[in-house]
């Protein structure tokens, strides 16, 4: 039909592989289906594998907009641009509400029921960590958290280097004070610092004609932090105003697309995204983008700024503005600043993606080194390395890493808690860690290219046995043996022994040189397991350490276990407390309460729980 909506392409299968919108549906896919068939390459390359379009009609452009990106969600066509749910964007949470607010990292902004501010979105969490590490050294306002905010009888370390007021301690600070200091926080975060220098200033004036001099040092030296500051990241031209920019770099079927994000005059960060397979046009691929980033992305602001026309331009913002509350503008800028902000868009897309495939050849190389030196039969693409964590045998666990094209591949990674030994036996624990992934992947026929564990000879013998006993004794391995710390008993020197690699088969270790990018690649993969090992080993050790007594009394799982620790403050407490206190606990039966206030009130249970448990709070 002639009129707005999303239309569907289908292969052979039925499976949706493009969904695209249009402000006229037949005019849009005959463009596809010419006499004279599409000019564009990539068009002409991923059509035949098109049999069927579907469409459904919008009364709009705008609902077309928001069905189509439903629909991406939904269907993940392999042509489409699909931005997925990013942890990458980290916003900063404060909420005025409390007494003493403090800023919070969090990863997905609440709705307007929260009420509470966000700042963002920062490119990552580092970029977070640093704003932070120079607002507590700016702005004195409290980082802990409200369990130990509310615990504390004094002042903290932070209170003693200057970087925060001790609001969690009566007469070190007012309310009205520390939210003053807060919402110098908030002007600054918010880029409005012209403002904050104002106030700033007029405190100084005050303080010092109020004889209150060390307090006008103090605030002194914040200024010439905030001014510091200011001179960073001004952005020159740009006045008070907020703006997105996008630029974009195709080559191929590759689209790489970077965004720019100015408040208040500031740029305050960006980011590339990297999209293969996209058989549309740039215009369209953006069209797309955009729609799907303000999605993920709660803060819209007044201006967006693009390289070239979109067809869906005027209901992109009129979308935009109905989702930010007030008018945003979409504009394609021919001259001045805003243009050239635009080119410095493309130009950091486009070296973005030089970048990433300068990143990818030296991966490749590496590859191929390594797969020269160790003589394996195939491209190392896929590496899975095992480790195994205990002490003494005990909380025994294992961990297996895959490492995709030299990258973490997360998805792959699996633990395993040791089933049939007891004791220090690393190699028995191995044995069983390798049995049962390989038996499952050989069903499954989900095989590496490598296989790596973290160990010498010993180690590596537990994996050759176990592939010849499932008949994959073709598959590539290898162990990994530390450098050891070695001292010259004559002179006193100290130095590492070199990484040695132990293949099958080989009487001599396989020794890399020492810059080389096969071994950093190695060692990556090997550190990686042992990290991913060792985490969880800790944290089942953590859970063994925090049991505690109450959950061995009847009527007392872990929910009523903290509902009774939150109400009293701690286990102590609660072996203090009568049994009135104790029924009069919310969400506690009488019968639960007296059976706790038993158990807890018998002599011996008391000094055994207490040494049990030392470190319960």
């Amino acid at each position: 039909p002639r009129a707005p909506g999303v239309y569907l392409m289908k292969n052979a299968d039925g499976k949706i592989v493009y969904v695209g919108k249009a402000k006229n549906l037949r005019s849009r896919v005959r463009q596809y289906y010419s006499q004279s068939g599409d000019p564009r390459f990539h068009i002409r390359l991923g059509l035949p594998s098109v049999v069927d379009v579907d469409f459904l009609v919008t009364n709009t452009e705008k609902e077309a907009l928001i069905l189509e990106n439903t629909l991406i969600k939904k269907h993940k066509p392999r042509f489409n641009v699909n931005l997925r749910d990013d942890k990458n964007h980290v916003h900063l949470r404060l909420d005025p509400r409390e007494t003493y607010p403090r800023l919070t990292v969090v990863r997905r902004p609440g709705t307007d029921k929260d009420r509470a501010q966000y700042f963002g979105p920062y490119a990552s969490s580092q970029a977070v960590r640093e704003t932070l590490r120079g607002l507590y050294r700016v702005f004195p306002i409290r980082s802990c958290t409200d369990a130990v905010f509310n615990s504390r009888t004094r002042p903290c370390l932070y209170h003693e280097i200057g970087q925060c007021v001790a609001p969690c301690v009566e007469g070190f600070t007012t309310a009205q004070a520390y939210r003053e200091l807060v919402q110098q926080v908030v002007l600054h975060l918010q880029g409005k610092s012209d403002e904050l220098v104002k106030t700033l200033k007029a405190e100084i004036g005050k303080a010092s004609d109020d004889l209150r001099f060390e307090e006008a040092g103090r605030l002194y030296k914040r200024l010439q932090a905030v001014e510091e500051t200011m001179g960073k990241q001004r952005v020159n031209l740009l006045k008070q105003r907020d703006q997105d920019i996008f630029g974009y770099h195709r080559a191929g079927d590759t689209v790489q697309i970077q965004t720019l994000n100015v408040r208040s005059g500031q740029l305050v960060g960006g980011r590339a995204y990297t999209f293969t397979r996209q058989l549309v046009p740039e215009a369209e691929v953006l069209s797309s983008f955009i729609n799907q980033y303000y999605t993920t992305n709660p803060h819209i602001p007044r201006e967006v700024l693009l390289p070239c026309d979109l067809e869906d331009a005027d209901s992109l913002a009129e979308l935009l503005s109905e989702q930010k509350g007030r008018q945003v503008f979409v504009r394609v800028p021919q001259k001045g600043d805003k243009q050239h902000l635009v080119r410095l868009a493309m130009t950091n897309a486009r070296l973005s993606y030089e970048k990433e495939q300068d990143a990818e050849e030296q991966q490749q190389r590496a590859l191929e080194d390594l797969q020269k030196r160790l003589r394996l039969q195939v491209l190392p693409r896929r590496i899975e390395c095992f480790d195994i964590s205990n002490i003494s045998g005990t909380q025994s666990v294992g961990s297996m890493v895959c490492f995709t094209d030299g990258q973490p591949d997360k998805q792959r990674y699996r633990r395993y808690r040791i089933r049939t030994l007891e004791g220090p036996n690393d190699y028995g624990m191995m044995l069983e860690v390798l049995q049962r992934r390989y038996r499952r992947a050989l069903a499954e026929d989900d095989l590496p290219d490598l296989l790596m564990v973290d160990g010498g000879k010993g180690q590596l013998s537990m994996a050759v046995r176990i592939l010849e006993e499932l008949g994959l004794s073709e598959l590539d391995v290898v162990g990994i043996a530390k450098s050891r710390l070695k001292v010259d008993e004559s002179s006193g020197d100290r130095w590492h022994s070199d990484e040695k690699f132990y293949r099958p088969g080989r009487k001599n270790a396989v020794i890399f040189p020492n810059h080389a990018p096969a071994l950093f690649l190695l060692q990556r993969v090997r550190d990686e397991a042992h990290r991913f090992a060792v985490t969880y080993h800790k944290k089942l050790r953590s859970k063994q350490r925090l049991h505690s007594h109450l959950e061995e009394i009847a009527g007392v799982g872990e929910k009523r276990k903290v509902q009774l620790l939150r109400h009293f403050g701690s286990l102590k407490q609660v072996r203090e407390a009568s049994l009135d206190e104790l029924q009069a606990v919310p969400g506690v039966p009488q019968r639960v309460a007296a059976a706790v206030y038993e158990a807890l009130h018998d002599s011996g249970t008391q000094v055994g729980s207490a040494q049990r448990n030392p470190t319960i709070r």
